[in-house]
């Protein structure tokens, strides 16, 4: 099943016989509290205007546990989740689309979450609100409550087989490379990357516009990278958000792969984790 939905696809369906659940997780990652300005409000932005039907998600209380050794997005508790998704009016044979303000992050952490946990119909708005030419709303909805109930499933990593990986596999950075390389750090403690992994920004898997690129360019993007049809792929961010997205774009290029969920924020909780700085993987 293709993992995203075009803009236009999702109207026609949304006025079809099976609408699909509608999840909106606009969020932004920003620094602005350390300067002392307003973090972005992501609910503030739903109640503006959203795409009619949909139910707001907030990634770092509902999509997150609390901040601390295991990083600083981890994983949220899997019974909650699946009592904020049944809230949002989510079930089991329904098909559901999340999407954001258009950068894809935190749709595409929604989407993980989900098809980590067990849904077998999630898909992300490629290109997020911003790709949408539909009406808004600024109706709060009151779904019926949903049935979804979350198993988690296989294509999680921990800190070890994160490394076990770039060892033996292939392990991806899918933040900026900068802080892959660790000329600048300016979320935690240290900059620099995983020993052996390969800098892979998420960033270069979207077009302008932030829709995604096509499957054969993200094919040959990836394959050009290492990841080959016998390879195991993992992936790995800041806090397991952005990383989610690069886990989407391998997606729509037909290539399995797993998320290191807590990732860098993560890894330098434990100052006898190596660290690697500059431009070569080691």
């Amino acid at each position: 099943m293709n993992p995203i939905i075009t803009a236009d696809e999702l109207l026609s369906e949304s006025a079809g016989a099976r609408p699909p659940v509608l999840l909106d997780i606009r969020w932004q990652l920003s620094t602005a509290k350390a300067a002392g300005a307003a973090p972005f409000d992501g609910r503030a932005a739903y109640e503006a205007g959203h795409i009619p039907g949909a139910v707001f998600v907030d990634l770092d209380a509902e999509l997150a546990g609390a901040p601390g050794t295991s990083g600083r997005h981890p994983l949220p508790d899997v019974d909650a989740f699946g009592a904020v998704m049944r809230r949002a009016g989510v079930r089991a044979d329904v098909p559901v689309v999340v999407y954001d303000g258009g950068q894809g992050w935190a749709a595409a952490r929604a989407w993980w979450l989900l098809r980590w946990t067990g849904h077998q119909d999630a898909r992300v708005l490629d290109g997020g609100l911003a790709a949408w030419s539909g009406p808004l709303s600024t109706d709060i909805p009151r779904p019926v409550e949903g049935d979804f109930k979350p198993v988690p499933g296989a294509g999680l990593l921990d800190a070890e087989a994160a490394a076990a990986l770039a060892r033996s596999g292939l392990l991806l950075d899918a933040r900026a490379g900068e802080r892959y390389r660790g000329d600048v750090e300016p979320l935690d403690r240290v900059g620099g990357h995983i020993p052996g992994a390969v800098s892979a920004p998420t960033t270069e898997n979207v077009s302008p516009d932030g829709r995604f690129l096509s499957p054969q360019d993200l094919t040959a993007r990836f394959r050009a990278l290492g990841a080959t049809p016998d390879t195991e792929v993992g992936v790995y961010c800041g806090s397991g958000v952005s990383g989610a997205h690069e886990v989407l774009a391998l997606a729509v290029a037909g290539i399995p792969a797993a998320l290191y969920a807590g990732s860098w924020s993560e890894w330098t909780q434990d100052e006898s984790r190596p660290v690697a700085t500059g431009p070569d993987p080691q």
